[in-house]
């Protein structure tokens, strides 16, 4: 199949491609702005030593010791996120009014591009929500490491400001309505092809042409009654049989 081809299916599937579009476009939207909740992320900062130091908080760079650090970082991540380290900050901190288990969801950690820096994040339905929660599960890790690994080397780097006024991370309506073009898009472009796959009657000179590979010369156009009367015609009316068309014989 040319280009030209292709061209010409996508022409003639315009209308309903781009009703496809819109309908999807304005869905999205509307769906996004006034049913979907706001999401709003805040973040605390742990910093995890070889060892804790009240002088110093790095007394020593030690290659070696940070790299270990590193991989106990990856051991912390994972003890953070468990039921029992969530319970525990539920029991300390009933005011904020989650189960565990929803806690547990809410919350991801992460570690600051490979370096001994560990950020915990939190969404909620607000921001000062949010950051109650990601400070209260640093002091409640913070801790709960010297009884759970035998060493004190967790401190509280930044904790997040409850005061803060911080825009909602989601939803992004720009990004769902441009998401839901691109795949309106290649769906509507999708029916067209397979419409007219499906499709094998002849319909216009160009399927004619395609078909054939013939040049059309003459069309029949379609003649309707209201084309007659917009030209001033009146349609000739034909005699039926009937009274007044008999005939007689004088004698």
């Amino acid at each position: 199949m040319e280009l030209k081809q292709y061209g010409l299916i996508l022409k003639k599937r315009l209308v309903m491609i781009l009703l496809l579009v819109t309908v999807s476009c304005l869905g999205i939207g509307l769906y996004s702005g006034y049913f979907l909740k706001p999401q709003y992320q805040a973040s605390a900062k742990l910093i995890v030593n070889q060892y804790k130091d009240s002088g110093s908080l790095l007394p020593s760079i030690d290659v070696g010791a940070i790299n270990s650090t590193i991989g106990l970082i990856k051991t912390y991540k994972e003890i953070i996120k468990t039921p029992r380290m969530m319970k525990k900050v539920v029991q300390q901190y009933p005011e904020l009014g989650v189960t565990h288990s929803e806690l547990v969801g809410r919350v991801s950690v992460s570690s600051v591009n490979e370096t001994q820096v560990m950020s915990i994040t939190v969404k909620g339905s607000s921001y000062q929500e949010a950051a109650n929660m990601a400070n209260a599960i640093a002091i409640v890790f913070q801790q709960s490491v010297p009884e759970l690994m035998k060493v004190d080397n967790v401190s509280i780097l930044d904790q997040a400001n409850p005061l803060e006024n911080r825009g909602a991370v989601s939803p992004n309506i720009k990004l769902n309505v441009t998401v839901a073009f691109l795949l309106a898009l290649m769906l509507g472009v999708g029916i067209a092809f397979l419409l007219e796959y499906l499709d094998d009657t002849v319909k216009t000179e160009e399927d004619i042409d395609l078909l054939l590979q013939v040049p059309v010369l003459s069309a029949i156009p379609t003649f309707r009654e209201k084309d007659s009367k917009e030209r001033g015609d009146k349609p000739e009316t034909a005699l039926k049989a009937g009274r007044g068309n008999n005939a007689t014989l004088d004698a």
